[in-house]
């Protein structure tokens, strides 16, 4: 177990270094694109670009964007991150920005866009299991669209941009006027090309663009930033992975604290604890990729198995050790998966509905590994690779009728403090008031409770 313990802390301490590469502070700009179809996995994408731009001190973030929209609640995610940074944010628009695409845009201080380039058209769409547009009934049809509508301004006044305006792009039935010139007709979505957003607007402002810019270089200089440091975000395999791992996250904490269940309660032979460890180490890998788990996580994570550890072997019971190492493990697991500020351990809100997910993810885990640890207790004594862990005679639970209050016998294992001991040939289920024996110690039976038999150390 601590050769375990030693590879996962170093496996997890040369992700954090590898992923927090130092760049230069010095006029660092932060290149984010978004390319091709919006899902959730562009979220840990552009959560780790945040975060590198918050720490890297950058003096600007652009989100270079070329995208035909996609995924409403994705888009939705990176708009509430993007409302947390404190840098100034600019979108480019490098050729297309279409439906969840502009919602994210719209959220950034400034838009430019390249020569030739569109921007618009933001209609919510149902998209069938096989893959194409499924049609919509007018009330569920009528609900998405107000949601999505209500999105749209809210991105848009988080951009300091026109909601009205914005709104055109989600409703066909609104029209916008900028005196008597009609900027988008009534019955058609609005869709803008480059030269169309930046004509002015109300007060003078652009209505949408505040210039074109023929490419990134273009733009940076536009914005006033003098040889730059660009850091340029890239989606990488591993964030590839750490998506799927977020996928199956219950599952892996389910069977990596069962396996660290079932280590603690036969203790030596390494395979439980193994298993366990592997799969922890995948979900806080994962988590770690994807921008949510920190090292403070793996390291709570690692003391509350120490404090169970030393409530088990040195302080027999389970009393204030042992349940606050449960407490603070639970507590790593569910801050892993707690969305965060970017650039800080901080929870992005501390709206209950925010612990909803991972809390819900961590129970299922915390009480399927216990029923797990039961099933695996009940068929591993038949298991021929554990076959030495116990012996052929049946256990027997002593009926409270018989005389057996007094009678002496040797612990088959350690009372921790339950377990098994040998009488008369018959291996029973024992338990001590607290008091922690040795395996192969001398035992005697003092009472009976219930079920329960009850030994003391002779």
């Amino acid at each position: 177990m601590k050769k375990l313990f030693l590879v996962l802390i170093s496996t997890l301490m040369f992700c954090n270094i590898t992923h927090s590469q130092d760049i230069s502070k010095e006029s660092t700009v932060t290149i984010i694109p978004i390319n091709g179809a919006i899902e959730q996995g562009l979220l840990y994408v552009v959560r780790r670009g945040l975060d590198s731009a918050v720490r890297n001190n950058s003096k600007a973030i652009i989100f270079q964007m070329n995208t035909p929209g996609g995924a409403v609640n994705a888009a939705g995610e990176i708009i509430n991150l993007i409302g947390k940074i404190q840098i100034p944010t600019y979108t480019y628009v490098d050729n297309s920005a279409y439906s969840a695409g502009a919602f994210i845009a719209l959220s950034t201080e400034k838009i430019f866009m390249s020569p030739g380039s569109v921007i618009g058209a933001a209609t919510p769409m149902m998209m069938s299991p096989m893959g194409g547009v499924q049609e919509m009934p007018e009330d569920v049809k009528e609900k998405m669209t107000s949601a999505v509508a209500a999105m749209v301004r809210a991105a848009a006044e988080q951009g300091g941009h026109d909601p009205e305006l914005a709104e055109c792009m989600v409703r066909a039935n609104l029209e916008y006027k900028v005196g008597r010139k009609v900027i988008s007709k009534k019955g058609e979505l609005l869709t803008m090309t480059n030269t169309e957003a930046e004509q002015k607007g109300l007060k003078g402002k652009p209505l949408l663009s505040s210039g074109t810019a023929n490419d990134l270089d273009d733009l940076i200089n536009i914005i006033g930033i003098s040889n730059p440091n660009k850091n340029l975000i890239q989606v990488t395999g591993a964030e590839k992975f750490g998506r799927a791992i977020a996928s199956i996250a219950p599952i892996l904490m389910l069977i990596g604290m069962g396996g660290l269940w079932l280590e603690f309660k036969t203790p030596g032979i390494g395979f439980f604890g193994l298993i366990g460890g592997t799969c922890l180490l995948l979900f806080f890998f994962g988590h770690h990729i994807a921008g949510l788990a920190g090292m403070e996580d793996f390291i709570f994570f690692g003391l509350g198995i120490v404090l169970i550890a030393l409530e088990i072997f040195i302080t027999p019971g389970f009393g204030l050790l042992g349940i606050s190492g449960l407490i603070i493990m639970l507590f790593s697991l569910i801050n892993s998966m707690v969305e965060r500020i970017p650039g800080s351990w901080k929870p992005i809100s501390l709206d209950p509905s925010i612990f909803i997910e991972p809390i819900l993810n961590v129970s299922i885990a915390f009480f399927g590994s216990l029923g797990l640890v039961l099933i695996i207790g009940k068929f591993l004594p038949s298991a021929s690779l554990f076959s030495n862990l116990t012996l052929n005679e049946k256990i027997i639970n002593y009926n409270s009728k018989d005389n057996i209050i007094g009678r002496e016998g040797i612990t088959f294992s350690d009372l921790r403090p339950s377990g098994s001991a040998i009488f008369d040939n018959k291996k029973i289920d024992v338990f001590t008031e607290g008091e922690f024996i040795q395996k192969n110690s001398k035992v005697k039976i003092i009472s009976t409770k219930g079920s329960r038999t009850i030994v003391k150390s002779v």
